[in-house]
């Protein structure tokens, strides 16, 4: 039997993963944790740069491709056990370098203080700022457009970081004045971007133009997302349940969710 190859080393989980630290050279700061498969190690090794698996994506991710802040891979190191990598990198794109999706330096923002999550790092950059300039540049750029479930879980992100309890600041954000007004806020710019969604539909009915409708669903969707997060949910949850819906017709959901709505209702009663 020859020597065994450096990757077959490598203790793989059962999906074949293992957890990938970056640590910015120089400064010893740990910028995140991501997973590799053997193809995205086989080619950080290869190329020099950092390329990870994405779990929800189900493909392989080259760090920097949607935001531009790549990482340069220095040195790789595997951990005693042989199930943890650590990556020396230098990452580019900002000064300091922006790592996380929320526009900071680290992804290793948020401090266990007085029994809460704080953030407690910078937003170096907004995300908005961030992906709205590299999709509008996407056409020379040879990565592939993000799929549409990855730019709602981003912008669910987004909107999670600009939390109050997260660092968010209403006298800077929209979303997190929304969120730190409370419900009645961000429940009447529901109501109000629904009202203007159907009057745009209307007005292409008497031939107005269709792009309106798509601006108003979009700020439809935004709002409503906001109020998901705000309870704690998360655009897979509805994803989730839009799955759940595709295998019965319309007529067969609504029977069921009478049906739970009875179930609940004799539940309740004494």
């Amino acid at each position: 039997m020859g020597p065994m190859n450096w990757i077959d080393e490598v203790q793989w989980d059962t999906q074949g993963l293992v957890p990938a630290i970056a640590q910015e050279r120089g400064t010893g700061d740990l910028l995140m944790l991501a997973w590799m498969n053997r193809e995205a190690l086989e080619k950080t090794a290869q190329l020099g740069r950092a390329v990870y698996f994405s779990r929800s994506r189900g493909r392989l991710w080259h760090k920097g491709e949607e935001s531009g802040h790549v990482q340069t891979v220095h040195t790789i190191r595997l951990d005693c056990d042989r199930d943890v990598l650590l990556l020396e990198v230098t990452q580019h794109g900002h000064r300091p370098g922006i790592a996380c999706h929320t526009g900071r330096h680290s992804c290793f923002f948020s401090v266990l203080q007085d029994g809460a999550w704080r953030a407690v790092d910078p937003v170096l950059k907004e995300p908005e700022s961030i992906y709205s300039q590299r999709m509008r540049s996407h056409g020379s750029h040879d990565a592939p457009a993000p799929a549409p479930q990855d730019t709602l879980a981003r912008l669910a992100a987004v909107i999670e970081s600009r939390k109050p309890d997260q660092g968010g600041d209403p006298e800077k954000s929209y979303v997190a004045r929304l969120l730190h007004q409370g419900p009645d806020a961000f429940l009447k710019k529901i109501g109000e971007e629904a009202t203007e969604m159907v009057m745009a539909a209307k007005d292409v009915e008497h031939g107005a133009d269709k792009s309106r409708v798509v601006r108003e669903t979009a700020d439809l969707w935004f709002h409503s997302m906001i109020a998901l997060a705000h309870y704690g949910l998360a655009p897979a949850d509805v994803l989730t349940e839009l799955e759940r819906r595709a295998g019965c017709s319309g007529i067969e959901e609504k029977s069921l969710r009478k049906a739970l709505a009875r179930s609940a209702e004799e539940a309740a009663s004494p």
